[in-house]
């Protein structure tokens, strides 16, 4: 099968998010009158693409999920969002993996519950080098990581960019030479803080540029982010203050964000700015992805900013 050009390919864990709104999160034995409620696509590698799409850039994910209405749902929503879920494998009597998330609706901040499928990981041995051959960038988070290892080297023979998602309380010494590999490094605070030691943004944005990355870039949620490229200017994004509802995908969609930035030929500058805004956009909606805006609405949110 000919492979066409595509301009991001992810590799990670596809889900199935379940959402709850909830006053507090609950103690034990307590019973509460739930919220909003939302079935939505998860995982961060995933949503990354499911923003790209959404933004008009060209798509791929490579997952495994099992053949139960789970995975049935999954890959509704991919197709819905134009994501090319082709390369992503269904396992006959295996389940797909399921996150359900409370919401707490003063903050946004979120409790999550997480349910593994059975479904086998993405193993090593097998291979996308044609479908990454095909892109401009691969991105990752670790997760499967014997696989990402196999993906990222057929990326660096085929000169195909290597992005990199460290996400908060994923830091493990595994995720070391996906950082050293990677072109495209941005982290969360606290995955940052554990690689490089430094609790300092801007301390740990220069630690990680030592490591290898042309470009680094450390979030922290409502506080912003650091970015910098090799030999470049670092400068600090400011977030753009909303009124929030939930806090999930925020992330995961200003990694999509910023890589369609760079897709688009932006600065640096331009790509924190229109990806912080991305993010800020999806955290006024209940969901990961229910949120995410296209292009020209993010173009209407920074002029009305500006």
């Amino acid at each position: 099968m000919e492979i066409q050009k595509i301009d991001v390919v992810g590799l990670g864990a596809s889900t199935l998010d379940m959402f709850t709104v909830v006053e507090r999160f609950p103690e034990t034995r307590e019973v509460q009158k739930a919220g909003d409620m939302l079935l939505d696509g998860g995982g961060p590698v995933a949503t990354a693409l499911v923003t790209l799409a959404k933004l008009g850039a060209s798509t791929a994910m490579i997952d495994h999920v099992g053949n139960d209405w789970v995975g049935s749902l999954i890959l509704e929503d991919f197709t819905k969002n134009r994501v090319n879920s082709d390369f992503i494998t269904r396992f006959p009597e295996q389940s797909s993996t399921v996150a359900n998330i409370l919401v707490h609706q003063a903050t946004g901040n979120r409790a999550i519950l997480f349910h593994p499928g059975s479904a086998p990981e993405v193993g090593a041995e097998e291979d996308y080098t044609a479908l990454i051959k095909a892109a401009k960038i691969l991105h990752v988070n670790g997760r499967y990581l014997a696989a990402c290892r196999t993906a990222i080297a057929a990326a660096k023979a085929s000169g195909v960019l290597v992005s990199f998602d460290g996400g908060a309380n994923r830091y493990h010494p595994g995720m070391r030479e996906l950082v050293q590999q990677s072109d495209i490094c941005i982290v969360a605070r606290d995955f940052a803080f554990h690689y490089t030691g430094e609790a300092e943004p801007v301390d740990a944005v220069v630690k990680l540029l030592n490591e290898g990355p042309d470009i680094v870039g450390v979030t922290d949620g409502v506080h912003g982010s650091w970015i910098a490229r090799r030999g470049g200017q670092l400068f600090h994004q400011p977030a753009f203050m909303v009124e929030v509802t939930d806090t999930t995908g925020c992330g995961d969609s200003y990694h999509g964000a910023f890589l369609f930035g760079l897709l688009s030929e932006m600065s640096l500058k331009e790509a924190a700015e229109f990806a912080s805004a991305v993010a800020a956009i999806n955290a006024r909606t209940l969901g990961g992805r229910a949120g995410l805006p296209s292009l020209e609405q993010v173009r209407n949110f920074l002029a009305e900013y500006r």
